[in-house]
């Protein structure tokens, strides 16, 4: 049987952001959530729980943290850069 898990519980498998996950749906780099209703959306289980075994295997294998953000692709703040004078 396929179990499902909604936002509440994915958040606490998966510490990152709302928008954070959203936007690793949208690249593909996070199982995609379908929706049971209008109202209700889930993720399943076993994907959400290989993707976080392939993440602590990765990182295990490299022995490096994940990267940093790209912060040239900021939105609202630009970077600062050093001022010449």
């Amino acid at each position: 049987m396929q179990r499902t898990i909604r936002r509440d519980e994915l958040r606490k498998m998966v510490p990152l952001a709302d928008s954070t996950i959203y936007e690793m749906e949208r690249r593909g780099e996070f199982p995609k959530r379908f929706s049971l209703t209008t109202r209700c959306v889930v993720w399943d289980l076993a994907e959400v729980e290989a993707w976080l075994a392939a993440r602590r295997a990765a990182s295990q294998q490299t022995g490096a943290s994940a990267p940093g953000p790209d912060v040239r692709k900021r939105r609202t703040r630009p970077v600062k850069t050093a001022a010449v004078t």
